[in-house]
């Protein structure tokens, strides 16, 4: 598998944070020297491993608000 780049571009918050330290956060992240996009996933500490989490673009966080406005 090929190597994964990515860049943090922007820290917004951390949701919550496991016995363990890994934390899972909303952050913007340029994958791959693309677009920046939301990201949501689990970080260990000190970000050396990551999580499985989403990415979504500014429309779909935008519809994703939307649809939890209940």
């Amino acid at each position: 598998m090929a190597d994964v780049k990515y860049e943090i571009v922007e820290h917004i918050g951390v949701l919550s944070e496991s016995p363990k330290g890994w934390t899972k956060e909303l952050n913007v992240i340029r994958w791959n020297r693309k677009e920046p996009k939301y990201d949501l996933r689990d970080w260990a500490p000190n970000k050396e491993k990551m999580g499985k989490g989403i990415t979504l673009t500014k429309e779909e966080l935008a519809g994703l608000k939307k649809l939890l406005q209940v």
